[in-house]
Parts: C-alpha cells; structure tokens; sequence
C-alpha cells in the first residue's frame, strides 16, 4: 500500500542516516508482517499508526509474533508525527540505540 503523508514525513526524517547517523530499513519483511521501518541492530521494529489502528486486533497479534522473535515494538501516532516531528525523531532515536534485554555486543562476555 501507497504509505500515508505521516510515513513519508517520518521516512524523510530517518533516511540518509538523519537521525544520529543510524541506519534504519524502510519496508522490512519480517516473517508474515513488514516493519514500517526497523533498526536491525537494536532489534527495533518501527510501526506508524493511523486510523486503521485504532483498537485493531490484528496489531496484538503482530505485537505478539514480533516479540516472541526477539524484536521490539516502537509504534508512533499519525498525529504525534504530523504534530511533533522532532519530539519523535528523538523518541525512535533513544529507542534505536538502546540495545535489547539481554543483548552484548559481539565479542563482549565471551571466555
């Protein structure tokens, strides 16, 4: 599907390593789902929420395969993207660096 004005604002904001030099992923096939957009290193999984979204079943399910994957959710309002852009490019920034539970970086905790 054609993405809607808040995702491309958002991808205008993440692509070309906008956001703190990181590098995100536009359309991840993940299993059966594809990401809005995903941070590969910080097993984070970035899902825009317009209209459609509200009380829909089916994010709980998703919700529930990605996690159960080892992935986090990071889900952001249609409005909170077309009201506060920075306010949520700061918010995926923080969420993005931060490595999962129980992650360390390769070659740290080895013998």
């Amino acid at each position: 599907s054609a993405p809607t004005p808040a995702e491309c604002r958002l991808w205008q904001g993440l692509r070309s390593y906008r956001v703190a030099g990181l590098k995100f992923r536009r359309q991840m096939p993940l299993g059966p789902y594809s990401a809005d957009f995903y941070r590969a290193v910080a097993r984070v999984v970035g899902e825009v929420d317009g209209i459609s979204h509200i009380d829909a079943l089916t994010d709980g399910i998703r919700d529930t395969w990605i996690q159960q994957h080892g992935l986090r959710v990071f889900r952001v309002s249609n409005r909170d993207l077309l009201s506060s852009i920075e306010g949520v490019r700061l918010a995926i920034q923080q969420a993005a660096v931060a490595l999962p539970p129980n992650t360390l970086p390769q070659g740290e905790g080895e013998s």
